[in-house]
């Protein structure tokens, strides 16, 4: 087992959070702390006794930003998708209700004590961009409720011994142009000034509220920006001059904070990011799935990790087998590059915590798979609604922990202990 009880941690030590409404930006009153942060010091993260900090830990996905997958969905897997099934299914106000009591149950205190519990000691928390605004998502059509969400996740890490890491997994007009990123199939950011200006707007607000929150470990710009689909040359050219423009967003606010950033077509293609120093707390992230478990594997990674003397985070790995995450967690450890794996939460297997799914819905993945394009189709497709409104509500009691299954092989295989789950 690696270092995975480094300190638990000098932020202890610290006060805790003073409340805040869900729709207050910020805590402007407050100065600027300067010390007690987890810092860089060339290749590697240090806490703030100057220990040094490998990253081990996992992703929660699926809890701020839905993906069909995670539901046994196919065709219907963007964050917009699915709630267009729902309300299609059973109306805007129960859907309104499920997201409500999903956000409550999906990931509760009792999931951040159970992952600190297996030696983890970083959680990787995705969000959507929406989730700072006024515009409609989750059963909110207004006054989101983005910070007493991360409020919550900030406790809980506190008190069990965990850092944070906040990943916009889906930014305004998507930088991606795929699922992952609730985008219109294009990565719209790169091309429109409004989206940009939305993006480090959003992004000087998170600072400028976290900046004296030693529990974050640092702020993951943009998830997976450029998907390889597209004339990535000429998009990959405008990813830095973003980068520089959200930094200097950040900066303005809080100049404690690590800034995470990853590189484009599946935070696998470096080159394009060629100038390293434009920020003293810079670090970069990387993701794999698949290919052989090998260091050659990720050499492209270490390189450009020893060229630009920073650290480098493996985001995401995982939806292997267990013997090929062992091998690569392995390989990672040897390379001084810490990892989160994907994802903590989901239905059935490959992930830490399975959730099994209620008898009934199968008629709601037969339904998002079938043809309902028109109105039509909808009527002539739909399911009993009562079976519907049944499995969904069975859902959000599946989903929480007690009810869940850990997956031992695979949370041995991240290099972690597999730990009972209390039934109480």
């Amino acid at each position: 087992m690696r270092k995975n009880n480094i300190i638990r941690y000098t932020f202890l030590a610290l006060a805790a959070l003073a409340g805040l409404s869900a729709c207050r930006g910020g805590r402007e009153s407050q100065e600027v702390q300067t010390d007690g942060f987890v810092r860089i010091q060339g290749p590697d993260l240090v806490t703030p006794d100057g220990s040094k900090f490998f990253i081990v830990g996992t992703n929660l996905g699926n809890w701020l930003n839905p993906e069909g997958y995670m539901f046994g969905f196919g065709r219907t897997n963007a964050p917009r998708q699915i709630n267009d099934l729902f309300c299609q299914l059973v109306g805007p106000d129960f859907t309104a209700e499920f997201w409500q009591k999903f956000k409550d149950n999906y990931i509760t205190r009792k999931d951040i004590e159970y992952i600190a519990s297996t030696g983890a000691n970083t959680v990787r928390l995705p969000f959507h961009y929406k989730l700072f605004t006024d515009e409609d998502y989750m059963g909110l059509n207004s006054c989101q409720d983005g910070f007493a969400r991360v409020d919550s996740v900030v406790e809980w890490c506190r008190d069990n011994g965990l850092y944070l890491i906040l990943d916009m997994h889906d930014a305004p007009g998507g930088q991606t142009g795929d699922n992952i990123d609730d985008s219109y199939g294009y990565p719209w950011l790169l091309e429109s000034e409004k989206s940009q200006q939305q993006f480090c707007d959003i992004w000087r607000k998170i600072a400028d509220y976290y900046k004296n929150e030693p529990v974050i470990l640092g702020y993951e710009l943009i998830n997976e920006p450029i998907a390889p689909y597209f004339d990535t040359d000429a998009l990959n050219a405008r990813l830095e001059p973003l980068h520089k423009r959200a930094v200097a967003a950040i900066r303005e606010v809080d100049p404690n904070h690590i800034i995470l950033i990853g590189a484009p077509q599946w935070n696998s293609n470096f080159a394009p990011l060629k100038d390293t120093d434009y920020d003293q707390g810079l670090m970069f992230t990387c993701h794999r799935y698949g290919g052989e478990p090998t260091a050659e594997a990720i050499r492209s990674y270490i390189e450009f990790r020893d060229k630009s003397g920073r650290p480098m985070y493996m985001g995401e790995i995982g939806h292997n087998t267990d013997s090929w995450q062992a091998d690569f967690v392995k390989t990672m450890t040897d390379n001084n590059i810490g990892y989160t794996f994907w994802p903590y939460k989901k239905r059935d297997s490959s992930c830490m915590m399975g959730i099994g799914m209620p008898e009934e819905w199968q008629e709601i993945v037969r339904y998002s798979e079938g043809p309902h394009a028109t109105f039509s189709e909808m009527r002539e497709s739909m399911p009993d609604r009562d079976k519907v409104r049944k499995a969904m509500t069975e859902f959000l009691d599946s989903c929480l922990i007690e009810n869940c299954h850990p997956q031992e092989g695979y949370i041995a295989s991240m290099g972690l202990k597999p730990m009972p789950v209390s039934r109480n």
